[in-house]
């Protein structure tokens, strides 16, 4: 075995590799129930902070159908408790908007101790880019998919029939297109966040291309109400696009190596 060349003498010998934190299971369990809890009440408090704007926003939300029905439509609703769940559900959506960043930045709490110091420096970027794109995925949803998808369901009744859309059905969908979309829209900052830790490479990403392909189409079937192609690949596309957006950016993040082999 060749001997080891010595240091220079009056030369600083180099640090010692940073070790991270070891958790059990348990640990790991207890430290999820906590960051879970912190979010559950951030979530309610931010329902409390924007209840009393609940018949405002859902007057802006409900603007889409407005827009298609006849002047003086109004949505109806079947139950008394309902305008109460409607305004109940709509609010804790809101707040889900305003409080992403802390549940982001819980996200990263609970993630950073397997992490290395010079990757903790991220979780400024990481909170602000996801509140980002949280929020750029509800205004496409609110935009552009909800009032095409609206436009497109309602013209199919055409003149045979008489729309009488209750206000549960209606926010119900809305909402869940908004979160889902808004979730969806996160993907390009996870996948440079697995990039940057090491965890997925770009040539992985390309390689398995078509699967995330089929995994988007089946999740934004989910999402949308119809299975025609028109409102799939509206949900769909977009959210291909922003799977080729977080391959260039795993490609800027990803520290320079070696090539994999085939």
């Amino acid at each position: 075995m060749p001997a080891q060349p010595e240091p220079r003498r009056g030369a600083a010998a180099p640090p010692p590799p940073a070790e991270l934190p070891r958790m059990s299971l348990l640990e790991h369990l207890e430290e999820l129930r906590q960051r879970l809890i912190r979010v559950v009440i951030a979530l309610f408090a931010g329902m409390a902070l924007c209840l009393s704007w609940a018949p405002e926003i859902c007057r802006f939300l409900a603007q889409p159908v407005y827009a298609v029905l006849p002047e003086g439509s109004k949505l109806t609703f079947l139950g008394v408790t309902d305008p109460f769940l409607l305004y109940f559900k709509t609010a804790l959506l809101a707040g889900a908007f305003v409080t992403f960043p802390y549940i982001l930045w819980q996200a990263w709490r609970f993630i950073s101790p397997g992490l290395y110091p010079k990757e903790r420096r991220w979780a400024g970027p990481f909170v602000a880019l996801g509140w980002l794109f949280f929020l750029g995925g509800g205004a496409f949803a609110y935009y552009i998919a909800f009032p095409l998808t609206v436009d497109f369901l309602i013209g199919v009744a055409g003149e045979d029939f008489q729309a009488m859309i209750t206000a549960e059905r209606y926010y119900g969908f809305l909402l869940t297109i908004l979160l889902g979309l808004g979730l969806m829209f996160e993907l390009p900052v996870v996948l440079v966040l697995l990039a940057k830790v090491g965890l997925v490479t770009p040539r992985f990403l390309l390689r398995n291309f078509r699967w995330a392909v089929l995994i988007i189409f089946v999740v934004a079937a989910i999402i949308t109400p119809t299975s025609d192609i028109v409102n799939l690949s509206l949900f769909a596309v977009p959210t291909i696009a922003l799977y080729l957006l977080g391959i260039a950016g795993a490609w800027a993040v990803q520290p320079r190596r070696t090539e994999e082999p085939s």
